[in-house]
């Protein structure tokens, strides 16, 4: 147990790899969306199949990678640590590429397609082998807990950092927006918004697409930092039971066991319609502060207040699973955002409210950080004392569990993004239709609430608790 201690720097350096993921993800989550529409100009339509396309394509791509890390062989720097070496470059490459407007009338929606997937698949090359060193840093299962506490807190301040670049930066300029055509008495809407576009300001517009390739180029170097600070202090260690044979692992033998693994589906079950509550209220956050609540110029700061409470709050469900477990810390966690989404749509829009909401929901975005990735190494223990000659399926558990949470994700953004154009969302409009107000608010609080309870009910079906980690711990220690 002692030679399984890992330094406090190691346990740092570890940490600091999640934060690239969290970042980006963070700032594409955001903004990505409001981004297309007002700033790219994309039509609606157009911008829900790059949204949902690209979700999906990321979610495929995690299984994909998966299945190659499970036929990588050992290295001298390791098994994962390749990949993560060799996807960096390019990753910054397509992610700095996403959020640069083309000079071209035709094909911009093929470029964002492009270049969101290619960043898609680049960032999984890197997330889903840093998300499998859990198991590769220590055997010791309160080593890896801890571990993955001090990576929660840096991926969550990753969330932090990416909402303050992204939109301090993007921030300072002033987005031009269109009056509604109807205010001017016209009934063709098309030919409205053509001449009002002829006749706009463009010069500002310019400003706010520089805006936001300046805020990509610096969440691209600390993409960079950190994943250099990862491959130079961080050992990626080899299990000793995979020492004992060099046989290559069957990929699908062994999805096939982690499929049927009880314990694997009902915990990815829950956490599937968790992430899907707060992908919503992600995607759809930035919008509804801008036209339903008003903050057409506050809600980078609302979206940062959620993130430092979140961040900030990490340490506090640390302690609180270590003493009182980590299904009562789901519960608790998790149903503590439920009164917060609601009280947002039904309060009339007054700015402090919003930020003391904003605030109190980041209590419930750490939980909804924190837990999964700390209950997802007693899966793979309970898996492993089931089937204890069977080894190197870790990349298969993180894969999948990423590309369950990915897929639904894509599909209710791609849904979400629709249903504002069926609704009558204005590109670049001052204002919106009533229809596009009542669809922002079912999208960020009564879908969420719905997803969240659902996912409760899915929880009391997870069969690890307290008395059963204990006795796998002990379990494990006796097999080895």
């Amino acid at each position: 147990e002692s030679r399984e201690r890992l330094s406090v720097c190691s346990k740092l350096c570890y940490a600091v790899g999640g934060a690239p993921y969290q970042i980006t993800g963070c700032a594409l989550g955001f903004f990505l969306q409001i981004y297309l529409l007002d700033v790219a100009q994309v039509d609606a339509f157009y911008a829900s199949i790059i949204l949902f396309a690209g979700r999906v394509w990321d979610a495929i791509t995690d299984p994909m990678v998966g299945f190659f890390i499970s036929k990588t062989s050992w290295t001298r720097f390791g098994r994962l640590m390749p990949w993560i070496m060799f996807s960096t470059p390019f990753a910054i490459i397509s992610y700095f590429l996403i959020w640069f407007v083309p000079d071209v009338s035709r094909g911009q929606v093929m470029w964002y397609l492009v270049f969101y997937c290619a960043f898609q698949t680049l960032v999984t090359c890197f997330h889903v082998p840093y998300s499998a060193l859990t198991m590769f840093i220590s055997r010791e299962q309160s080593e890896r807990d801890s571990a993955t506490a001090y990576r929660m807190t840096v991926e969550v301040l990753g969330t932090v950092l990416g909402t303050a670049i992204q939109g301090q930066i993007v921030g300072k300029v002033d987005t031009p927006c269109i009056e509604s055509p109807f205010f001017f008495g016209m009934t063709n809407s098309s030919v409205a918004m053509e001449e009002l576009n002829m006749t706009h300001d463009t010069e500002s517009l310019t400003d706010t697409r520089n805006a936001y390739m300046i805020a990509a180029g610096v969440i691209g170097g600390l993409y960079v930092l950190c994943a250099l600070i990862l491959l130079l202090g961080v050992t990626e260690k080899r299990e000793s039971s995979e020492l004992q044979s060099d046989e290559p692992v069957s990929f699908f033998q062994g999805l096939k066991l982690v499929m049927n693994h009880g314990a694997y589906i009902k915990l990815i079950a829950g956490f599937l319609f968790t992430s899907l509550a707060f992908m919503l209220l992600e995607g759809n956050f930035a919008l509804f502060c801008t036209y339903t609540l008003g903050f057409r110029n506050e809600f980078q700061n609302i979206l940062l207040a959620i993130m430092l409470s979140a961040t900030l709050t990490i340490p506090f469900w640390q302690w609180f699973l270590t003493h009182f477990g980590k299904k009562t810390a789901v519960y608790m966690g998790i149903s503590s955002a439920i009164p917060f989404l609601i009280v947002v749509v039904v309060l009339d829009s007054n700015l402090i409210v919003t930020y003391v909401v904003a605030v109190a929901a980041g209590i419930s975005v750490a939980a909804a950080f924190l837990l999964p990735w700390s209950m997802l190494p007693d899966v793979i223990d309970d898996f492993k004392l089931q089937h204890p000659s069977s080894h190197g399926h870790e990349a298969i558990f993180f894969s999948f569990y990423v590309f369950f949470t990915k897929f639904t994700a894509g599909v209710s953004l791609g849904i979400s993004t629709l249903s504002l154009d069926f609704a009558g969302y204005q590109t670049r409009g001052c204002s919106q239709p009533d229809q596009v107000h009542t669809t922002l608010k079912m999208l960020v609080s009564a879908v969420p609430v719905g997803l969240i309870l659902l996912s409760l009910l899915l929880f009391k079906l997870y069969p690890i608790d307290e008395e059963k980690r204990r006795k796998n711990k002990k379990a494990l220690q006796d097999l080895r």
